[in-house]
């Protein structure tokens, strides 16, 4: 099956989840949740509600009258980009068929010349959020679209017709060239994933009763020129992080009665001398794994002071923590927020406005349209990198635990944990594959917001690579994943090799039950085999447990 149909076919076993308890998202463009978009993204039917449609017909209404007064509108009376000062029509006072045929035609030619994404296709549940998240910032009001824009949108989400997005090719200041082919989908001259075939938009639209836009106004621009592509990856990086960071404290703490650990680093009466934020919270967490376990009884063989990586976890976690919370806040700012220029005001303040460069802007008694940068998504970039840094001190820190973990020096038991009958390597050779991924994480986590070159005649100067930021923080996620299978992988060994001296050793409940369950996929080393397939089992328990 080629990629293409593999992505579509993946919409029929996404219509369930979190959707099966959603039935029906209600958007206003201005609440909506990630577990909303999710929901909608696994199949869940879309309303807009009453009171955002009233909006966006006032805010069109204001855009028209803006153009027929001969205000000077980014998009619609004059170009975009460098060609921003070249007038596109003079209404004189009257939007005429000759006016508003120029104004389609426009739009057509915009949609056309800035489709020009590279790669493999978005894919089908990450496009639906994508499509979420726009039509909810559409919804805000500012976009100045004709209302059956947003129908559209409607309409693709709750019919299953999803554009085929390349998944490469923005700097991120707004994806211009990879949602383009959402309008180019919606007037019918792309392709769509639609009852798990990959098919012309025209086809599609036509099969399910949906009739092709016909963009005029700002509805190219405001389709195009927005950020909700790169949003959803960043988005995508959140959720697994937010997961990843869930059963971190858990690993840990297998991790740490594999070692033979000292709990005294997650004591509160260590913690509450420095309370940074999630320090407390974190380390309750951690003892809360150990509830029962041999950690808190007395051991000779137990050292006051185990190796920093143990130690410090703590810090890495809670950093993680509110980097993983600093991102969620600036998501939901921005999917909950028009990211369109210009923007329609609907009853603009008149502050500044006896400024006649203000004033120009102004529609008299009914708002304003503006120039704005709230395009740029650098506050979102900059807490996807911090993420990723966070997340990358947590890889190494289980990286260094797992050396650590085969070092008889450490844990008095036998050298790279091999069972008693195993006289080959055990888990000497291993080592070098966590080590790679820590090496790519190291790689990935390096900030690219400063990365690009200027741009369309050297107005576009600027760059965030949000997309590019997000992707890294997707790949790190996964990464660790595996790093975190190869700790679970040692450190059920140590203890297994811990209980055939010491029948009686007792783990905690929450750290004993994910044993329990590591063990019904990867059983114990006894002897050398082939470690692949354990790896990839490893990394799925993570991801799934």
């Amino acid at each position: 099956m080629n990629k293409s149909l593999m992505l579509a076919s993946l919409t029929l076993g996404l219509m369930s989840g979190s959707a099966l308890a959603m039935e029906q998202v209600v958007l206003d463009g201005k609440h909506m949740t990630q577990e909303q978009a999710w929901a909608i993204a696994d199949g869940a039917k879309v309303k807009v509600a009453s009171q955002a449609r009233t909006k966006l017909v006032k805010s069109h209404e204001l855009l028209m009258e803006a153009a027929r007064l001969g205000k000077p509108v980014y998009g619609l009376t004059v170009g975009v980009g460098l060609n921003k000062d070249h007038k596109l029509f003079d209404a004189n006072g009257e939007l005429s068929a000759a006016v508003m045929d120029a104004s389609r035609s426009f739009n057509y030619s915009t949609l056309r010349a800035h489709s020009a994404g590279v790669g493999e296709p978005m894919p089908v549940r990450l496009t639906r959020v994508a499509l979420a998240v726009r039509l909810n910032t559409i919804l805000a009001g500012q976009t100045g679209v004709q209302p059956v824009v947003a129908d559209l949108y409607e309409a693709y989400l709750n019919k299953g017709i999803t554009p085929v997005i390349p998944s490469q090719g923005t700097v991120g200041e707004a994806d211009i060239l990879l949602a383009s082919h959402v309008g180019l989908a919606m007037i019918g001259e792309w392709e769509v994933f639609y009852k798990g075939k990959r098919v012309s938009s025209r086809e599609a639209m036509a099969d399910a009763g949906v009739p092709l836009l016909e963009p005029m106004g700002k509805d190219a621009l405001s389709i195009l020129s927005n950020n909700a592509v790169a949003v959803a990856y960043a988005m995508k990086g959140y959720q697994d992080a937010k997961h990843l960071l869930e059963v971190s404290p858990t690993v840990f703490g297998l991790s740490l009665e594999g070692l033979n650990g000292n709990v005294a680093p997650f004591l509160p009466q260590t913690n509450d001398i420095r309370p940074f934020p999630y320090i407390q919270a974190t380390t309750k967490d951690i003892l809360a794994q150990l509830d029962g376990s041999y950690l808190w009884q007395l051991n000779d063989e137990r050292p006051l002071q185990d190796p920093l990586s143990y130690r410090t976890t703590a810090y890495t976690l809670a950093s993680a923590k509110k980097a993983l919370v600093d991102l969620g806040e600036v998501i939901d700012i921005q999917i909950n927020h028009s990211d369109d220029n210009p923007a329609v005001v609907l009853g603009a303040s008149k502050d500044y406005s006896q400024f006649p460069q203000v004033a120009k802007y102004m529609v008299e008694g009914k708002g304003g349209v503006f120039p704005t940068t709230n395009f740029e998504p650098l506050p979102v970039a900059l807490a996807v990198q911090n993420l990723s840094t966070a997340l990358t001190h947590v890889s190494h820190n289980s990286v260094m635990r797992t050396i650590h973990l085969s070092d008889a020096h450490f844990t008095r038991l036998s050298r790279f944990l091999a069972g008693p009958e195993n006289n080959g390597h055990a888990f000497g050779a291993i080592q070098k594959a966590f080590v790679d991924m820590q090496v790519r994480n190291k790689q990935l986590a390096s900030p690219v917001s400063f990365d690009g070159i200027q741009i369309a005649g050297n107005i576009e100067d600027t760059f965030t690579n949000l997309k590019l930021a997000s992707d890294n923080l997707i790949q790190i996620v996964d990464n660790t994943n595996t790093i975190y299978g190869l700790e679970l992988l040692h450190s059920t060994q140590a203890i297994d090799l811990r209980k055939m001296h010491d029948k009686s050793l007792k783990q905690g409940k929450a750290t004993g039950a994910m044993y329990e369950g590591y063990r019904q996929k990867v059983p114990f080393v006894s002897k050398d085999r082939p470690f692949t397939p354990d790896i990839q089992a490893s990394h799925d328990f993570i991801a799934n447990y």
